[in-house]
């Protein structure tokens, strides 16, 4: 199987001529595309340039609208509420964080929330954004319903992600994104297509069986829940920050984002997504929160290693070090992810990609 090697530059050039050919506005498309390739830049590559093609066949059955934007339906001086009015999610998403930035500048904390909205993919993504400002941030959604629970047959919550990035003194922010399944359901999807099997404890069959195959999902079947009765209990929290507390569709009442699933029920998907901005420097000093960091960081880098290990690594250490190699010398794109780009190409009539192809051994 071929994977492509690729510049972030070329990689980006080309997601945003694929946006502009679906109408996308050109700072929509620009916003988007640093999105997604960024987290490829991560090697998350079950959430970069991957989703765009499936996200991008919303806007010609209008479950998305290119010329929407965006608007503040409420708010107070800590909190608000966003009508993303079923624009480009990853726009809608950015803006929200940012506010809730805004919010946390003025009150110490801001908390946003959007409705009418779709698939935002990484939500590290955008709690980084608050780190960058040098704030704790924390991002999160609820989701179509993809994930068993402890005592049910089914799908009953969904992946309903969550994440958080913390600025560290000298050091790069943490940060931490995970789906509150066991996997993330795009990793179950992208192991049925490249015809893999998948580890025990990700997926039940559809009487409720723990199952290593992936080919009867999504269609039939369920995530597990990760850490059994713990990822239960956080997807719920999800479920009420993101859902009930917003007014997004819950559960069942959710579609999928990706429109061509089968069985997937029409009409628009509603999610509910809540961010959060934390402005530690409101309640200690930067100066001192940032020597605390520095501390803690030092403290878990120089823990006693395991027999073998060489380092340990804090929540974002890999993923950084991946984005500078991908920065400096291009990115290793697996085969999965070329197959959609091509397709993506296809379907906008774009004739030349940027890929230099590698054969996998």
């Amino acid at each position: 199987m071929d994977s492509a090697k690729v510049s972030v530059k070329d990689l980006e050039n080309f997601i945003v001529e694929a946006m502009h050919r679906y109408g996308i506005h050109e700072e929509d498309a620009h916003v988007s595309a640093n999105i997604l390739v960024t987290t490829d830049t991560w090697g998350v590559h079950t959430h970069g340039t991957r989703q765009l093609r499936p996200l991008l066949k919303n806007f010609p059955i209008k479950r998305l609208d290119s010329e929407a934007t965006s608007e503040v339906i409420r708010e107070g001086v800590a909190w608000a509420m966003v009508d993303g009015h079923h624009s480009m999610p990853f726009v809608s998403a950015q803006r929200a964080m940012e506010l809730a930035i805004q919010k946390a500048k003025a009150a110490g904390i801001g908390y946003v929330s959007v409705i009418h909205t779709s698939h935002f993919g990484a939500a590290g993504y955008y709690a980084t954004l608050a780190a960058e400002q040098g704030m704790i941030g924390m991002a999160m959604c609820n989701a179509d319903p993809n994930m068993v629970i402890p005592g049910a047959r089914g799908k009953v919550l969904g992946t309903n992600p969550i994440a958080y990035a913390v600025p560290a003194g000298q050091n790069k922010p943490v940060f931490f994104d995970i789906a509150t399944s066991a996997a993330a359901a795009n990793k179950i999807i992208r192991a049925k297509l490249l015809g893999q099997s998948i580890p025990e404890g990700w997926l039940v069959n559809a009487e409720g069986e723990p199952t290593t195959d992936p080919s009867g999902f999504p269609e039939s079947g369920a995530l597990m829940p990760m850490a059994a009765h713990k990822g239960y209990g956080f997807a719920l929290l999800v479920e009420v920050l993101a859902g009930v507390m917003t007014g997004a569709a819950l559960t069942k009442e959710q579609p999928s984002w990706v429109p061509d699933i089968p069985g997937n029920p029409p009409g628009f998907t509603n999610q509910g997504q809540m961010f959060i901005a934390i402005d530690a420097g409101a309640m200690i000093s930067p100066e001192i929160f940032d020597q605390r960091m520095d501390w803690l960081v030092d403290y878990i880098h120089d823990a006693p290693k395991a027999k073998g290990s060489e380092r340990i690594y804090l929540p974002g250490e890999m993923e950084w070090e991946k984005r500078e190699q991908a920065l400096a010398n291009g990115m290793i794109l697996p085969s999965d992810v070329v197959d959609s780009l091509r397709g993506l190409a296809h379907d906008v009539g774009i004739k030349t990609l940027p890929f230099e192809m590698v054969t996998d051994n």
